[in-house]
Parts: structure tokens; C-alpha cells; sequence
């Protein structure tokens, strides 16, 4: 790997996805590999066959601004089954359980402060050809792992110059 920095990679992501579950693997092995010289960004595509995508990106948003948003990310997705049952309660008790101030995460799902921040992810995402989730844009390259996610760690390894 050669000095230069890194490309930041973008993880579309629909929190309520069990795709999106799966390929936290990779996103696993890619910090393994790479270390904090790596950012990898959650960027939010609530897709509408999931009920609660939406209100679930809206409290990630507040949770990366508490400073434990990868953390609340993850125990949203090893709990996505809960949340589709549960709805914004098990949203806030997930938030509780990841460290979170659950009241806040609470607040923030009824006054919608982070709706303007998940619209625009969805925008973007659109704009630039995201269709499903999960997605990666490593480099400039769209990488759909909607459809198969075979081969997308080494491809995106081989994108970063690893």
C-alpha cells in the first residue's frame, strides 16, 4: 500500500436491510486491513418496503452525533427484525442499550432535527445511480451489493490501492 491517503469509502445503507447486515462483514474486514487510515461512511438509503428505514436513519443521525453512531448502526442491524416489529421504541431502547442518550434519540425522531440530513443522503444517493442497498462508492465507482455481494471486498480493496 502506498503512502497516499486513502479514498473514503461510502456505505449505502438502509439500517433496516438484511443485505446491508451481511455485508458489515466487509466493512469488518476493511478497517481489519486498513485501519484508521480508512474512513467509511454511512450514508442513508431508507428503502419504503422497510417501515421504519426512515425513523432508523433518523436516529443513526443522532446517534453519530452523540459520537456512537457506528456502535448504534451495528446493534440496529443485528436487531433489524425488532426494530420492523417494535417500531421507534425499540429504536430508542437499541439506543439506550449502545450507549446512547435514549431520551435524545427520542426527541429527535419527534421533531425530525435530522429528516433535512437523511432527505439529502436519499437525493444524492438517487443522483448518483443508488438503487438498493447495500451500495459502496469507493474512488468514484458505484458498487451495488444489492443484487450479490460476491467479489465487492476484493474489488473494494483493489479500488482503495490494496
Amino acid at each position: 500500500m502506498s503512502d497516499s491517503p486513502l479514498p473514503r469509502v461510502e456505505f449505502w445503507c438502509d439500517l433496516l436491510c438484511p443485505d446491508c447486515r451481511t455485508a458489515l462483514a466487509d466493512v469488518h474486514a476493511l478497517r481489519a486491513r486498513f485501519g484508521d487510515a480508512l474512513t467509511v461512511e454511512l450514508r442513508h438509503f431508507p428503502l419504503e418496503k422497510h417501515k421504519f428505514a426512515y425513523p432508523a436513519a433518523e436516529a443513526a443521525t443522532e446517534a453519530f452525533e452523540q459520537g456512537r453512531g457506528w456502535e448504534f448502526a451495528e446493534a440496529l442491524l443485528a436487531r433489524l427484525e425488532d426494530v420492523e416489529r417494535g417500531g421507534a421504541k425499540t429504536l430508542v431502547e437499541i439506543a439506550g442499550s449502545a450507549g446512547l442518550d435514549a431520551e435524545e434519540v427520542d426527541t429527535a425522531l419527534i421533531d425530525g432535527r435530522h429528516m433535512l440530513l437523511v432527505d439529502s443522503d436519499v437525493a444524492e444517493g438517487r443522483a448518483i445511480g443508488v438503487t438498493g442497498t447495500p451500495t459502496y462508492v469507493v474512488a468514484g465507482e458505484r458498487l451495488d451489493g444489492g443484487q450479490s455481494q460476491d467479489g465487492l471486498l476484493e474489488r473494494i480493496v483493489e479500488l482503495l490501492g490494496g
